[in-house]
């Protein structure tokens, strides 16, 4: 599948919709055919359409190709939990072949760049048998690392960058996003990774208070995306 990869973050609340969102905004602006899935959502509210999740609806208002809510976020959980906890107290066991076929349905739309956003981290559960990183690998997607830039990220990042190579996977490149602007040593933090990192940044995010996939938008080289996506 042409220019989709797999989005996922050193956390939870690493900022990878705003990564993601700030992505298919650049993506729209440059006329790319863009959009972005997010199969499992923790954490919902009802709508005059139903349960939805806010950070799907995020994705869609900044994609270029129109999807319904369900396409992009087929299963939306109540509770802003670990999706296997949220899951249990809705009632509901989560599957990885149903999930990637959710996945598998909404990349069947033309598409210049396909972002699927994970929940949380690499290794959250989404039941008692089965990860987040299991419906990556079973997609065979190249992923794109979110590092949320606070104490204890470097261990995050290198210890998801490895995650993911050993679940044969290709890390295509990482996003560094400040979430705590009072970071001691961000510079130094930040030339670590880049030494360190095997793989390209595709941007790196200041902190911005409030922050607008617009805003954000500015920091990420969406050219250096979709090329690593045609080579």
């Amino acid at each position: 599948m042409p220019n989709a990869y797999f989005v996922t973050g050193t956390d939870t609340d690493v900022g990878k919709t705003l990564v993601v969102s700030a992505m298919l905004f650049k993506a729209r602006q440059q006329g790319l055919r863009c959009m972005g899935l997010k199969p499992v959502a923790a954490g919902g509210e009802e709508t005059a359409q139903g349960l939805q999740n806010e950070d799907a609806q995020r994705m869609r208002e900044n994609a270029s190709i129109e999807l319904s809510y369900e396409e992009v976020c087929p299963v939306t959980l109540p509770d802003p939990l670990s999706p296997h906890i949220a899951a249990e107290k809705a009632g509901r066991t989560l599957d990885v072949d149903r999930i990637v076929g959710y996945c598998r349905g909404g990349m069947m739309h033309p598409h210049d760049l396909c972002l699927v956003e994970g929940a949380g981290g690499w290794r959250v559960p989404i039941s008692p048998r089965a990860l987040m990183s299991d419906i990556a690998k079973t997609l065979n997607l190249p992923v794109i690392l979110v590092v949320g830039m606070r104490l204890g990220c470097l261990n995050h990042a290198l210890l998801t960058a490895e995650s993911v190579y050993r679940d044969g996977l290709e890390v295509a490149g990482w996003v560094s996003t400040v979430i705590d602007p009072n970071m001691a040593a961000l510079a130094e933090n930040l030339e670590t990774l880049q030494k360190r990192f095997p793989f390209p940044c595709f941007g790196n995010i200041p902190y911005i208070s409030n922050a607008t996939p617009e805003a954000a938008s500015a920091h990420i080289d969406i050219k250096n995306i979709v090329e690593s996506g045609q080579a």
